[in-house]
Formats: C-alpha cells, sequence, structure tokens
C-alpha cells in the first residue's frame, strides 16, 4: 500500500523524456513507484488534465523576511515551486543583532521593494549570527523548503557598522567578515552573495553596502569558500555597458576568479532589447572559463519581466521636484490631485523632460509606454 497515488496526471519527469500519461506512487515521503498502479493508498488524487512534475527550484528570491509571515511561500508555491533559494544579491537578514536591523534593512528597502513596516510587524527577530537565523527558519513553520546565502551587504554592516555605506574595509573588518562567512557556510549557508550594479541602492538613493567594497575584498570572500571546500558565489553583476574596455575587464576578473578559487559562481543573464545578442559574450565566458577548470552557472529568464509600479508604492519619477512635492501627499489627495487637467499636464511635462540618460528611482529603464499596461485584478 501506499501513503498517496496521484492518478491519471501527465507527467513531466525532467529527464528529457516526452509527457507521458502515468500514476505515480508516494511510499515514506518519497516516489515510490511510476505506471500503471493497481495497488491502493491510504489517499488518491486525480490529477486528470494536470501535469505532474518534479517541485521546481527558483534559484533567485528575496524570501528572506517573508519566509517569517507566509507559511506557504506565496506566490511561488502557486507555481511548482516547492525549494526557494533566499539571499541573493548581497541582501541577507543575517548576520545582524536585533539592535542593529535598521542597518540590513536600509540595504533591503529599496534594492528590493520590502517596506520596512512588513518587515517590523512580521518578524521577531531571534538571531544575531547567520546560525541563528537558519535555527530561526528551521523553527518555522513552512509550505515549501528553504535554503540561504549569506549577503555580502549584511556581512559589512555588521562588521562595520555605518562605515559599510561609506568605506572600504579595513584588514581588521576583512578578517572579521571572513570569520562571519566561514561559520556561516559551515553551518549550512550554501555559498556569499554580492551586488555591484547601481540599480542596488538604499532609500536616500546612496549605494547599498557591498558596493562599496573592492574587488579585492570580493575575491578574499570569495576565496573563503575555496578553502572550505563548498559553497556558491552569486553575484547582481557590475554596469558595464554592452560592449568595450569596461566589460572585458569585468568579464575577465570573474572568468579569472572563478578558476582562481575553485568556487562556483552563478549570476543572471538579462535580455534585452537593444542589445539581443548580450548574452552571447557571458555563454562564451562561461565555456571559457569551463575549459581552464571553473564552473559558471548562468541563470536566465524564461520569458519577460514584470515590473509592477504604483501610486501606493515607488514610481520611477518620485525624485523629480514636480514629482516630490506631489508624491509627498497624502494617497487620496494625490487621487484628487490628478483630476486637475492643469495637475496632470505639469507632471507628464516633467517627466517627459528628465534625463534619459540615467534612472529615477527603483525603475532602472526610461519610460516606455509601448510596454505599460494596466494590471487588472483576477
Amino acid at each position: 500500500m501506499y501513503d498517496i497515488i496521484i492518478r491519471n496526471g501527465t507527467i513531466i519527469d525532467g529527464s528529457g523524456m516526452p509527457p507521458y500519461r502515468a500514476d505515480l506512487g508516494i511510499a515514506a515521503g518519497k516516489i515510490a513507484a511510476i505506471g500503471r498502479l493497481r495497488d491502493s493508498a491510504r489517499e488518491v488524487i486525480d490529477a486528470e488534465g494536470n501535469v505532474v512534475a518534479p517541485g521546481i527550484i527558483d534559484a533567485h528570491t528575496h524570501m528572506d523576511a517573508q519566509v517569517f509571515w507566509d507559511p506557504l511561500g506565496t506566490c511561488s508555491c502557486w507555481h511548482g515551486i516547492t525549494t526557494v533559494v533566499m539571499g541573493n544579491c548581497g541582501f541577507s537578514l543575517a548576520p545582524c543583532a536585533e539592535k542593529d536591523k535598521l542597518l540590513v534593512m536600509r540595504n533591503l528597502e529599496r534594492a528590493e521593494d520590502i517596506a520596512p513596516e512588513a518587515m517590523e510587524a512580521g518578524i521577531k527577530w531571534a538571531w544575531t549570527t547567520f546560525p541563528e537565523y537558519l535555527d530561526a527558519v528551521e523553527r518555522t513553520p513552512k509550505g515549501i523548503n528553504y535554503t540561504a546565502y549569506v549577503g555580502h551587504s549584511a556581512l559589512r554592516t555588521y562588521v562595520m557598522g555605518e562605515r559599510a555605506f561609506s568605506s572600504e574595509a579595513n584588514e581588521e573588518d576583512l578578517q572579521a567578515m571572513k570569520r562571519e562567512l566561514r561559520s556561516a557556510v559551515s553551518a549550512g549557508a550554501i555559498g556569499f552573495t554580492t551586488s555591484r550594479t547601481r540599480n542596488h541602492q538604499t532609500p536616500d538613493g546612496q549605494p547599498v553596502a557591498s558596493r562599496l567594497a573592492n574587488w579585492d575584498e570580493v575575491r578574499s570572500l570569495v576565496g573563503v569558500m575555496g578553502e572550505l571546500n563548498a559553497g556558491v558565489f552569486e553575484i547582481a553583476g557590475e554596469d558595464t555597458g554592452v560592449e568595450g574596455p569596461r566589460v572585458t575587464d569585468y568579464l575577465n576578473r570573474l572568468k579569472a576568479l572563478a578558476i582562481d578559487t575553485a568556487v562556483p559562481v552563478t549570476f543572471g543573464m538579462f535580455s534585452t532589447r537593444r542589445a539581443p545578442d548580450y548574452w552571447r559574450q557571458y555563454f562564451a565566458l562561461a565555456d571559457e572559463a569551463a575549459a581552464a577548470g571553473g564552473r559558471m552557472f548562468i541563470q536566465v529568464h524564461s520569458r519577460a519581466l514584470n515590473v509592477l509600479l504604483s501610486f501606493e508604492t515607488v514610481l520611477p519619477f518620485d525624485k523629480l521636484p514636480v514629482w516630490r512635492e506631489f508624491r509627498k501627499l497624502p494617497l487620496a489627495e494625490q487621487a484628487a490631485r490628478l483630476r486637475d487637467p492643469e495637475m496632470r499636464s505639469k507632471l507628464v511635462e516633467a517627466a517627459r523632460e528628465r534625463r534619459q540618460d540615467r534612472p529615477v528611482g527603483p525603475e532602472p529603464r526610461n519610460a516606455n509606454f509601448k510596454w505599460l499596461f494596466p494590471l487588472d485584478r483576477p
């Protein structure tokens, strides 16, 4: 007898085989059989018309805080995701003492659009070190599986305090960060992450802590994982443009890092309409690293990314003078003022006249109304 039989589903098993129709038997929490099963089970699920597949691992999430107030792990669980990887881009909630939590929240608030009020209300801070954070996650009821990186910005703020947002690390700082990283990986962190992109800013428009680090600091920290023979390095890369000496220099440093430390390197590869072949140099980089003994894993998206913009949160024009004054108003008053044609004209004109060579606010793209659409409620 099985614990569960899932009948009549279309199975996609991840092996590359075409989909096929079969039953699936589960015993003691593991798949025990696939085929036409005539046995009985304590529970039978009719999967007619549905796909039965292994759980998806989402390698890039920022659910470090959400795990404490959302036991189901929405909306990941709605899409067949059974494991999420937290702590990407240098942003983790540990190491951090409760008294310093506003520092680590400063890294997350604008960069990942996570309101500090939500974190304050939803998190019972029960850790200082990264191992203690993992213990807190372990104690929390969960509907999906979680694994976590330790973030560079968190390491810097833990060791350096306010200096993390303005200074390079000295040797004492670096050694302290290395000790914390070694402890985190030894306790179960799957690796170390950092961000070097200007898109990641604090609420007051300053670089997040990891962006103050020089490359030697990054390389030294990744080297800790090389010494431990454990862990993966994830990076939100530098803003180099699509060609030229800056991108060549960055790619060479990234390749050397993967080869010299023997630590696997992973990063997101974003497509862009203005440079549709941009990805090719990164795939070539991964091949070159592999040929020299390094390992790189490039993460790609399967569809265009959607960015949700709202008057309730932030908009691309919030820093413009006319918009800044308007956005200070209560939301209801903003809505009322938008009914005034003169005010609408001022806002539109200000948006048109802004510099087009740099982003405004959290949305890094220039306004392209061809690709904007209203989000209807389901």
